[in-house]
């Protein structure tokens, strides 16, 4: 995907970026790039894969969901996918992204200045002990790529406020995920409000779960990553 297809596609979806929008992306991916020479962010450096399979991905969660001023917690982003697109596009949002992994907030860090983006916080933890401090605060609770639903939803769904929303990007096991995670998700107090399908490329099938949050967790959730993983709900 071109920047050029990018921008189009996104015009087609309601999303219209602004010239020093359009510069953002272009100098995300210049960031990206020069430092994951120092360290590993992401496998995908080719300029038309990243503006597809990072940039526009992590932006079609948009297409059907409001992101208008909401406070949101980006668990394991990574290089800062869904999060900092999603800034990019949304520059009133409040964004906290927690990674367990230090060298990537120093890189998250550093983008925040380059692209000058204000209200962005980068924090090295893990997201259940993020949670002793932080229980049912956020709007949004999101994560892509980063784990399988039933042990996602237990790391996720205690850091959203009762009547916030957790948003699962997901890939071509997203059905089968789902299934395995109701039973926990519900445990949660979550309830899935919908289910977003839709081809990214040919390859490329992808999911995204809409999950609201309807009562408070219990408070013995979430426990220690090694339970969670080994027994999840």
């Amino acid at each position: 995907m071109s920047k050029e297809e990018f921008i189009r596609l996104l015009e087609t979806k309601g999303i219209f970026l602004k010239e020093f929008q359009i510069k953002q992306f272009q100098l995300y991916f210049k960031t990206l790039v020069e430092w994951n020479k120092k360290m590993n962010l992401t496998a995908i450096t080719d300029e038309e894969e990243v503006y597809l399979k990072h940039f526009y991905d992590s932006l079609t969660i948009a297409f059907d969901f409001d992101f208008n001023n909401q406070s949101i917690i980006d668990v394991g982003a990574g290089a800062g996918f869904p999060s900092i697109p999603l800034k990019i596009v949304y520059p009133d949002l409040k964004i906290t992204i927690v990674d367990s992994l230090t060298k990537r907030i120093t890189f998250l860090n550093h983008l925040f200045q380059e692209l000058a983006l204000s209200d962005c916080k980068a924090i090295s933890a893990r997201a259940e002990e993020y949670a002793k401090d932080n229980r049912e605060k956020c709007d949004i609770v999101m994560a892509r790529a980063v784990a399988k639903l039933n042990i996602l939803d237990e790391l996720c769904l205690p850091l959203v406020k009762v009547g916030g929303y957790f948003l699962a990007l997901k890939g071509l096991k997203a059905d089968e995920e789902l299934n395995e995670a109701k039973k926990g998700i519900s445990i949660l107090g979550g309830k899935v409000e919908k289910v977003v399908d839709f081809t990214l490329t040919n390859e490329n099938h992808r999911s995204n779960i809409v999950i609201k949050k309807i009562k408070a967790t219990p408070n013995k959730f979430p426990r220690m990553f090694a339970k969670i993983k080994k027994q999840p709900l």
